[in-house]
């Protein structure tokens, strides 16, 4: 055996000697597993022996010496019909006799009897299971339950040279058969892929469909900050975790009996932080009784409703050392739908009894009546909460309230308001009323009157926010010995998105500073769309309809060329407006240029609270929402109809900027002043994963890349910003990689010169970059890593740069293409070799550009820091030049000086002639524009003194006075025909 054989077969045993003298198990026989009915039935039948001796003797009485084969048949026909879960926790009935096949643990020691039924069952940790009936395929480890295989384990190491995604694919490729033992529900309810860093799991084999999740702690431990991965076990494996906290007796039969769950033919297994969570959680308030606040900052795709289900089920039936129930109820405060089923649901499969949860969706009298009957979770809204705080502090009762605060909806922050409800003064209920009637930000100012009042002994709060303020922390939040306050547990959005959970929206993040220098560089652009793009410019916190015609056509064309290709053409953007009237206007103006450019693959929704009146008309979201039929959308109907096919893009004013879930949002217009925690919020409606979604979109008309910046840098870990990207930078960073000669030109020439003759030869395309490599492997390990960054930093700046706008330059595009794939064939961490043969994606790097965008996020701060001092809101209302003047300024490189005054001038020349505004309101659109273009020179020629170089160009240029004559002739129907 050679020592690598040695290692991993070393892995194996260090696994089944834990779990044989420490985690509850013994060893088992692979010889004793039937097969066909996979079951190891001898211990099958042992456990219901022992176990229930009295409902054995009465079945062998009927049956008698069949009693063995018919128990067993009759348990599988019961797990065929229900599944092996609901088997487990329900048990199975044969003439009247009941039989368990599991004893669950008992809250308390006091009962005997429990005690003793629990140690009845019977763990197998079993090596090398043969279990098919066609083939001789054989899994590494499985962990049987009373006879039952209930847990598969594919162990891999890397001395080896392989790892746990050679595990997956094993599951994928040869445990894609129809044995007993894989078939969903049935038998093996999770499945581990397992090697020396890492693990993954799945619930459910579907050959290459089948989805593996991580399950690592994160790089920091579990509940810390940190991304993917796992931290060093200095006394053991990396990995030992899984076996040590998760596979062990005690952990896995509480698994399976209140975390485990069926969900739409979806089997849940938690995710290692979820059951941590709920785990610390619950041990601290068994030390600690109630009267704690605790602050759970889990990013989006933690699993946030699963986890706030497990901890409302374990809370409910929480005791004390003294067999004490902690908590008479645990209220859950939520805006979410969702989460009601969801709950309801969930629960219902733990313990069977209907009651266990009730909703709150009629009036405070409900409320209080199921406070006084002691329902064990109750679900309501943040408007019920006045109520309460009599019944809580008249019968001093312990309630556990868990705030679901990230999905308040439009309402505000749950989180915030509720302890205030829940107070003990009069004074305080008054003030709660009295704000709820304003129409002031009161949030803030209800933060105080929570932090003025301090803890009450009989409510502990369970926060959950992947965004907490300052103030959410100072309520709820540990504080340490320098003062500071940090979350409980944290699941952070770095490592969510490492893990693939969500996306990673600051990946492609364009910005008006960023999008104008980059233009402003380009000496040659022929391209007149890309021109238009590229000149999305001016302060866009301004209603006047050149800017609003002007920033509808980029959208437009960026939607057109760009976000409809994406997610298989099902992509759609979200326009996040700065007001309801501004979004009334992009709605009309989004409309007349779809009909104008006889777009009939695009149609637009908008969103907004209450009315706005606008030039006489008073406009509601219901009223401008129709469909192609002309009937109304009714608001509760929006998010669904949104879904459909039949509508690309939704504009939104305040309004479904939070708690909004919808996977096939891909782009989003941002004209808008964004900071802080709406800033997080806003953006990340653009994170959730589906498949085929590959990346997401910003294009933002207001706020900076360092707005964005300070806005997420609490939220993340660190992040790290790069500048502004200027195009001419990547000659800067081409510069200094040339000084390393790890390449030449000839090379890279040659390079090009394969791939776009379309020779995909691997080997060929190996053979070309061999000498850069070879030249890199003779420097120094601190000047490759030097070369290694500077060829990443090359390859993202420059993959942004070409989606912006075009260089010409066909020498720097030959050393992109050559630079890509020099940067994927140098050496992993300056040791392992990166294997060419099997990494050669040239189809799909021709046809999908994935770029990097420029806002980086790295790790850095291990805590979540406090935002000093409150800053006051300050929304600029600047009227600035015409989006018309500073497009034919960058088009046709006329100067900025004089020109505003002459477009302003010619628009209000047309304004003062009654006959004009006579024209516009007894004229359709189409006659407007010849009256107005016959009309259009003469005026021009009026004005001609005034700007002599400007308009010597446009009568010299027909296709600059028609551009011009186009543009302002179309704002002017429309502004007078009003």
């Amino acid at each position: 055996m050679s020592d690598f054989d040695y290692r991993e077969k070393r892995f194996e045993n260090d696994i089944e000697e834990y779990f044989i003298t420490k985690g509850g198990y013994q060893k088992g026989n692979p010889k004793a597993f039937d097969k066909e009915k996979a079951l190891d039935i001898q211990t099958f039948i042992e456990f219901i022996k022992s176990s229930q001796p009295k409902q054995w003797e009465r079945y062998q009485k009927i049956y008698g010496a069949d009693s063995e084969t018919q128990i067993v048949d009759r348990f599988c026909r019961e797990v065929r019909h229900i599944g092996l879960l609901k088997v487990m926790r329900e048990g199975f009935t044969d003439r009247g006799i009941k039989f368990r096949i599991v004893f669950w643990k008992p809250e308390t020691s006091i009962n005997e009897t429990t005690n003793a039924q629990y140690n009845a069952n019977i763990l197998h940790c079993t090596r090398q299971l043969h279990y098919s009936l066609v083939n001789n395929n054989s899994i590494d480890m499985v962990l049987f339950l009373n006879g039952i295989p209930v847990v598969a384990m594919e162990l891999k190491c890397q001395f080896t040279g392989q790892n746990v995604f050679d595990a997956i694919k094993q599951y994928k490729q040869d445990r894609a058969g129809k044995d007993t033992i894989l078939q969903f529900k049935n038998r093996i309810l999770v499945y581990f892929a397992i090697d020396l860093t890492d693990v993954y799991m799945t619930t459910r084999l579907e050959g290459n469909n089948t989805y593996f999740l991580p399950f690592n702690q994160g790089s920091n431990g579990a509940g810390k900050v940190g991304g993917k991965g796992n931290p060093n076990n200095p006394d053991g494996y990396d990995t030992s975790y899984l076996w040590e906290k998760v596979l062990c007796k005690d952990r896995l039969l509480e698994i399976f009996h209140k975390y485990m769950h069926l969900d739409k033919e979806k089997m849940i297994f938690p995710r290692y932080h979820q059951s941590d969570v709920v785990t610390k959680l619950l041990e601290d308030v068994k030390v600690n009784g109630s009267g704690k606040h605790y602050l759970i900052q889990h990013s989006a795709g933690s699993g946030k409703s699963n986890s706030i289900a497990w901890l409302a089920h374990r809370l409910a039936g929480l005791h004390n050392n003294n067999d004490e129930k902690i908590f008479q109820s645990v209220i859950i405060v939520t805006d979410r739908k969702v989460l009601d089923s969801q709950l309801q649901n969930t629960v219902y499969q733990f313990d069977h009894v209907a009651g266990v949860v009730e909703k709150i969706d009629k009036d405070a009298k409900q409320l209080r009546n199921a406070i006084e009957a002691g329902t064990p979770i109750i679900i309501t809204t943040l408007q019920k909460f006045p109520v309460i705080y009599k019944e809580v502090h008249s019968t001093n009762k312990r309630f556990a309230v868990i705030v679901d605060e990230a999905h308040s909806s439009q309402t505000g922050d749950a989180a915030k308001k509720l302890k205030c409800a829940l107070a003990d003064t009069d004074k305080v209920l008054e003030e709660y009323a009295e704000l709820e009637q304003n129409s002031k930000d009161y949030e803030d100012k209800m933060l105080e009157e929570m932090a003025a009042h301090g803890t009450h002994e009989n409510l502990s709060f369970f926060a959950f926010t992947a965004t907490p303020k300052e103030k959410t922390l100072q309520m709820f939040g540990i504080k340490d010995k320098q003062g500071k306050y940090h979350p409980f547990h944290i699941y952070s959005m770095r490592q969510a998105i490492e893990e693939g959970f969500i996306l990673d929206v600051l990946k492609n993040y364009m910005t008006y500073k960023m999008y104008y220098k980059i233009a402003k560089s380009i000496k040659d652009n022929p391209e007149l769309d890309t021109a238009a793009g590229v000149k999305a410019i001016s302060n866009f916190e301004t209603l006047h309809p050149h800017n609003i015609s002007q920033k509808t056509a980029i959208m437009l064309e960026h939607f057109r060329n760009v976000t409809r290709h994406k997610i298989g053409g099902k992509a759609k953007a979200m326009i996040v407006t700065a007001s309801r009237l501004h979004a009334v206007r992009y709605l009309l103006e989004f409309k007349r240029q779809i009909e104008d450019k006889k777009y009939t693959d695009l149609d637009v929704l908008v969103a907004f609270s209450g009315e706005i009146e606008d030039n006489g008309t008073v406009y509601t979201e219901e009223k401008l929402n129709k469909n192609k039929s002309g009937e109304t959308i009714k608001e509760k109907a929006l998010p669904e109809t949104f879904h459909t096919d039949k509508f690309n893009m939704l504009i939104v004013a305040e309004k479904y900027q939070t708690g909004f879930d919808e996977p096939l949002l891909h782009t989003m217009f941002v004209d808008k002043k964004l900071s802080g925690v709406k800033a997080v919020q806003t953006l990340s409606r653009l994170n959730r994963t589906m498949k085929g979604k590959q990346d997401t979109f910003v294009l933002d008309f207001v706020n900076s890349a360092e707005d964005i910046k300070n806005a997420f840098e609490p939220f993340y870990e660190q992040t790290v910003l790069e500048q502004e990207t200027d195009p001419n930078v990547i000659y800067d960073i081409k510069n200094t990689l040339d000084e390393y000669c790890v390449y030449q030109q000839t090379e890279i020439n040659h390079f090009a010169e394969i791939f776009y003759k379309n020779q995909l030869n691997s080997g060929r395309l190996q053979g070309e970059l061999k000498p850069a490599l070879d030249r890199f492997n003779a420097l120094s390990k601190e000047k490759q890593e030097l070369f290694k960054s500077t060829l990443a930093r090359f390859n993202r700046i420059y993959a942004f740069i070409t989606q912006v706008c075009r260089l010409f330059d066909k020498d720097i595009h030959k050393f992109s293409i050559y630079a890509k794939f020099l940067y994927n064939f140098l050496p992993k961490g300056g040791q392992d070799k990166v294997f060419v043969d099997d990494k050669v994606f040239l189809e799909y790097y021709r046809l999908e550009k994935d770029f990097e965008g420029e806002i980086k996020l790295e790790s850095g701060k291990e805590e979540v820091k406090p935002i000093t001092g409150e800053a006051g809101r300050k929304e600029k209302k600047k009227d600035q030049l015409s989006i018309i003047i500073d497009k034919i300024n960058e088009k046709y490189g006329t100067s900025f000086t004089e020109m505003d005054k002459v477009i302003l001038q010619l628009q209000n020349d047309y304004e003062i002639q009654d006959k004009w505004h006579s024209y516009a309101q007894n004229n359709d659109k189409k006659t407007f524009m010849l009256l107005f273009e016959k009309d259009f020179p003469n005026m021009a020629a009026a004005r001609y003194e005034q700007n002599e170089k400007f308009f010597v160009q446009m009568f010299s240029e027909p296709e600059m006075m028609r551009y011009v004559m186009e543009n302002l002739g179309a704002i002017l129907y429309e502004r007078l025909k009003k």
